[in-house]
C-alpha cells in the first residue's frame, strides 16, 4: 500500500512539474499540442537536424528556425470548441 502511494505522489510531482507528462484532466488535443511542441523545440535544438531541413527544403538555416518557431503557437490548429455538458 505504502509503495503504491509513493509511486502516485511521485507521479503527481511529475506532472506538476513538466506540462507535456499530463494529468488526469489534459485533453486529447493538448497531448497532441504537447508532443507537437516537443518535437519542434527538439529539431530546434539539434543543429545537424536544422542544416539537413534546410538542405531538404532549399531554404536558409535561419528561415527553418523562424518556420519552426511559428509552428510551435498553434501547431494543430485552432483549439476545439469546448461543449458545456
Amino acid at each position: 500500500m505504502g509503495d503504491r502511494y509513493n509511486i502516485h505522489s511521485q507521479l503527481e510531482h511529475l506532472q506538476s512539474k513538466y506540462i507535456g507528462t499530463g494529468h488526469a484532466d489534459t485533453t486529447r488535443f493538448e497531448w497532441v499540442v504537447n508532443q507537437h511542441r516537443d518535437s519542434y523545440a527538439s529539431y530546434l535544438g539539434h543543429h545537424d537536424l536544422n542544416n539537413y531541413f534546410a538542405i531538404a527544403e532549399n531554404e536558409s538555416k535561419a528561415r527553418i528556425k523562424f518556420n519552426l518557431m511559428e509552428k510551435m503557437l498553434q501547431p494543430c490548429g485552432p483549439p476545439p470548441d469546448k461543449h458545456e455538458d
